[in-house]
């Protein structure tokens, strides 16, 4: 049974909720697994140009992970869910359409570490963001010991991964955590919406390299400014390129068809 709930808004962005309200939307092995096949289904379709990924309700985007699911794992059991953990996250990071957490309420744990590798941040009021793991006597297994610290700086995160402290959406706005704080909880889906539909008018190629330009900064293997190059170089090839630069100079709006 799917614990996600799937569709398209205004025939381009993809919606992805979890569905697990009666669990606080807790993330679970096969949750996670799925949201990645869900994300591999659409990774090619040109007409979906954003993903919108948020929690059914208004109690919780995904207040951490099943814990019963691993309270009695080895070592070795947690090592292979830290990393298939890892696997999904980092289709999540290098997607190549913008993906926006929507965050309603609690994120927790795995959830604070999912909003966190979504590309954008946008939180309803009452949200809250931590990461709690140390009261379990655990560290964050999905990547929050470094995205944090990428977010917010080594200070801030140190401290809140070390105190298990929450913070409010109005904090996380002003640390970095968050792009955009709403009102109330019927605002989220339409300003995420807003952002999603400004993104999709730019040319998707070059949205895609925008995205995996910046994440080649914090790549230990990589030279950012390398990629940039190469990405700049490459999209002279592009058909949006020439679609681009003629309707500047025509001085009319460009439309971009991803090619």
């Amino acid at each position: 049974m799917s614990q996600l709930q799937v569709s398209i808004e205004n025939g381009q962005i993809l919606v992805i909720s979890i569905n697990r309200p009666d669990k606080m939307n807790a993330l679970n092995i096969a949750l996670i697994a799925e949201l990645g096949e869900v994300l591999a289904k659409y990774d090619d379709d040109n007409a979906i140009r954003g993903v919108i990924l948020t929690g059914v309700g208004t109690k919780a985007f995904a207040a951490g992970a099943d814990i019963a699911e691993f309270a009695h794992f080895t070592a070795d059991e947690g090592e292979n869910l830290s990393h298939r953990g890892h696997v999904i996250f980092k289709v999540i990071e290098h997607y190549p359409k913008p993906i926006i957490a929507a965050v309603n309420g609690f994120a927790l744990g795995g959830g604070c570490e999912l909003a966190m590798v979504c590309h954008l941040r946008v939180a309803t009021a009452n949200a809250k963001f931590g990461q709690p793991e140390v009261n379990l006597g655990i560290i964050p297994g999905y990547g929050g010991t470094q995205r944090l610290v990428q977010l917010i700086g080594k200070g801030r995160a140190l401290e809140l991964l070390m105190t298990a402290d929450m913070i409010t959406a109005e904090q996380a706005l002003s640390f970095g955590l968050v792009n955009h704080v709403v009102r109330d909880h019927a605002d989220l889906l339409p300003k995420c919406t807003e952002i999603i539909n400004k993104i999709a008018k730019k040319a998707p190629l070059a949205i895609a390299k925008i995205i995996d330009s910046v994440n080649a900064h914090f790549a230990h293997n990589r030279d950012g400014f390398a990629a940039e190059i190469q990405h700049f170089a490459d999209c002279f090839l592009t058909e949006d390129f020439k679609e681009g630069t003629t309707a500047f100079i025509e001085k009319r709006s460009a439309t971009f068809v991803g090619k």
